[in-house]
């Protein structure tokens, strides 16, 4: 899978993989990152299960996780959700990452803050939590396809591998918490 093209943009780490999910898993956390800026962040792990599951189609399944914060303007964007899927359905075709049993939850979160917390300014979160079952052993366009989800969340076009996009499409962050680590420490 780490022989997959990355965008410039790409960081990742591999991180420890839940152990109660399927009998084997591998798990990485990932950030799209612009100069001194995190666009979007997540994380991807890959369950396997030579018995297979019957709920995943198959003896493998991908789970990942997409976060963002957008402009104000989403807020109101009714579209979200089907723009959200776009990327999803979009990212494993340009990445030619064959899937099926393919499902997504898009969650916007808006954010307003009163009192004496009135002087923060509003947030608009998107959160994506997907899944899917890859058809060939060949998880490399899938760990591809992951990183461009994390891409088009972070407002970056879709780009082949190894070319670099121009600018991003709209201006965005992952969400930070107060709680939440360097992910480069």
């Amino acid at each position: 899978m780490t022989r997959a093209p990355m965008r410039p943009e790409f960081a990742w780490r591999e991180i420890p993989a839940p152990s109660r999910m399927a009998p084997s898993a591998w798990a990485a956390t990932g950030e799209i990152v612009v100069g001194e800026d995190e666009l979007a962040s997540g994380r991807l792990v890959i369950l396997h299960d030579s018995d297979g599951q019957e709920s995943w189609d198959g003896t493998s399944r991908m789970v990942a996780l997409v976060q963002a914060q957008l402009e104000p303007e989403f807020a109101t964007e009714a579209m979200l959700g089907d723009v959200a899927w776009s990327w999803v359905t979009e990212s494993l075709e340009l990445h030619g990452a064959p899937s099926r049993a393919l499902g997504c939850t898009a969650t916007r979160v808006v954010s307003q803050s009163y009192g004496e917390l009135a002087s923060r300014p509003s947030t608009v979160d998107v959160e994506m939590r997907i899944s899917w079952t890859p058809e060939t052993e060949d998880f490399a366009p899938h760990f591809a396809a992951w990183t461009a989800m994390l891409a088009a969340a972070g407002g970056l076009p879709p780009a082949p591998p190894r070319v670099a996009p121009i600018a991003p499409t709209h201006r965005a962050r992952a969400p930070r918490t107060e709680s939440a680590q360097d992910p480069r420490d």
